[in-house]
Formats: C-alpha cells, sequence, structure tokens
C-alpha cells in the first residue's frame, strides 16, 4: 500500500475532543485503490487489520458531519462517537464490488447513529418516536432560521416543503420548543428558585395519615362484616363459598354436586344466594 496509515490514540472523543479532532486529521486518506484492496480483504478474508485501516482513515469525515449537528445542545465529544458507531457498522456492512466508495456508503450510517442519540437525548419526553416525526424533526430544524416561533406564512411554506399540513408542523414545533424541568430542585438552586421545582408543591396523598386511618379502618370494618356474614350462613352455604373461593384449591361446581348428591345447577343457586345475602350483610351500596 502506497501510504502508511499513521498510528492515533483510539481515545473516546470527549474533554480531549481538540486533541482528537488533530489526531484523526493526521491519518492519511486512502486513494481508491487502497481503499478497494483493503475492502477486499475484509470481505473475503475477514482481515480485521483492514477493517480497522478502513474506520481509521475515515474517522475526519465523522467529525465533519458531527458538526453540522451542533445546534442540539448535545455534547460534541458524544456526536461524533455515536457517529463512530455508525461508521464502524458501515465498514462492516461494505461491499467492495458495488462499485461505490465507502464515504458514500458510509454516510447514512453515520446520521442514522447520530439521528438516533440527538432523538434519545435531545428532550427527557421524546419528541419524535415514528419515522415520519423523525424526518420532521430534522427538517424542521435545518427549516427554521430563528429561535422564535414560525409565523403562519413559514408554516404554511415549511409544510409545502416536507408535504406534510400546517397542524403536523406547529404540533412538531411545539414539542421542540418545550423545555425540561429536573423534579426536583438542583443543588445550585437558591431558596427563592427551590419552591418551583414540582417537587415542592406536587402532593403525594399516599401517606396522609387522615387516608391511611380511613383506609385502615374500612378494612377493618369490612372484615368484621364479612367474617360475621359468612358465620350467619347455614354450613353448606359456607362450604361452598369456602371451596369456591377462599381455597387454594377451588372446587369446581361438579366437585360440589357431587360431594352433596345434588345437581351442579342446585350448587350453582346455592352459592348465588349465599354471595347475595354476603353483599347485604357488607352493604349493598359497596359493591354499587
Amino acid at each position: 500500500m502506497g501510504k502508511a496509515l499513521q498510528p492515533i490514540d483510539m481515545m473516546i472523543p470527549g474533554q480531549h475532543l481538540e486533541s482528537y479532532v488533530q489526531g484523526v486529521s493526521t491519518i492519511p486518506i486512502l486513494t481508491a485503490e487502497e481503499e478497494q484492496k483493503l475492502a477486499e480483504r475484509l470481505y473475503y478474508d475477514g482481515d480485521l487489520e483492514a477493517a480497522r485501516a478502513l474506520v481509521m482513515s475515515h474517522l475526519r469525515f465523522v467529525v465533519h458531519i458531527a458538526k453540522s449537528y451542533s445546534g442540539y445542545g448535545l455534547s460534541q465529544g458524544d456526536l461524533v462517537q455515536e457517529g463512530n458507531v455508525g461508521l464502524m457498522k458501515a465498514v462492516k456492512r461494505f461491499n467492495p464490488e458495488v462499485g461505490v466508495r465507502l464515504v458514500s456508503f458510509a454516510v447514512h450510517w453515520i446520521k442514522a447513529e447520530i439521528h438516533e442519540f440527538i432523538l434519545k437525548n435531545w428532550r427527557i419526553v421524546k419528541v419524535a418516536t415514528t419515522k415520519a416525526q423523525r424526518k420532521m424533526f430534522f427538517n424542521l430544524r435545518s427549516a427554521k432560521k430563528t429561535l422564535s416561533w414560525l409565523n403562519n406564512s413559514e408554516v404554511d411554506a415549511v409544510a409545502n416543503d416536507l408535504g406534510v399540513s400546517p397542524d403536523v408542523v406547529r404540533q412538531m414545533e411545539g414539542r421542540m420548543s418545550s423545555t425540561d424541568m429536573a423534579f426536583d430542585a438542583t443543588t445550585d438552586d437558591d431558596d427563592d428558585s427551590a419552591f418551583q421545582a414540582p417537587a415542592s408543591y406536587l402532593e403525594d396523598g399516599r401517606y396522609d395519615p387522615a387516608m391511611l386511618l380511613e383506609d385502615g379502618n374500612w378494612e377493618a370494618d369490612s372484615n368484621r362484616r364479612l367474617q360475621q356474614a359468612m358465620s350467619d350462613l347455614d354450613e353448606r352455604s359456607r362450604n361452598i363459598l369456602v371451596q369456591r373461593w377462599l381455597s387454594e384449591n377451588k372446587s369446581t361446581l361438579h366437585d360440589l354436586a357431587d360431594e352433596y348428591g345434588v345437581s351442579a345447577e342446585r350448587i350453582r343457586q346455592l352459592e348465588k344466594n349465599a354471595m347475595k345475602k354476603i353483599r347485604v350483610a357488607m352493604g349493598e351500596e359497596r359493591f354499587q
């Protein structure tokens, strides 16, 4: 191969992003012939060194694409890292027999990974879930020239360009303009702003002492009524309810019919009458 790839520290682009960018810019760009030979070695022989060389020589291209997504408020290092994942996926799937350069094939995979990362991290509540919404999200971001809301003529123009209704454009614009708020106050909030966090004014009624006392009293009263109602039943009716509803291994109507020597329909009638007596004793208003 005519040009030797210079080694570079494969660090994750983060705090040292500038050093990373400078490093990848020193890696020589492959000629068409060099790229073809490396791609064939990977495709036919599974040569991992060839795969590494293909990835390394295109890292600068990922940086270039990631810079175009700098307006989303996300770490540029994270965007580059996600783009590198897309590049590696593209290299793995690249077929040298197709007759196109790797850079043309890889652009789709790089952007797809970056798009997925942005949609997962730009807002806590996802602004786009369907394929159509994702397309709308990125196209609308590109169409908006300022941070202000679009006027009616601008909405109509965007809707016409994207082939959707103005209502869809307005809906997505509203999602994109929303902001996230932490549930609890942050450590940086002072006393005057901490109360604005939802945790300060959203009431949790699960542990209200009055509600807990009321629920406890209602449960105790219900248990007392149920025990009294069961004791007032005749032995056969009580046994039918126990075996049909309260036993671990519940009996069928036919099982009880065989036990008492009556028809299954008679057991059903006895069960129905017993349940009616229970409801009356418990208070019919509780079962409305």
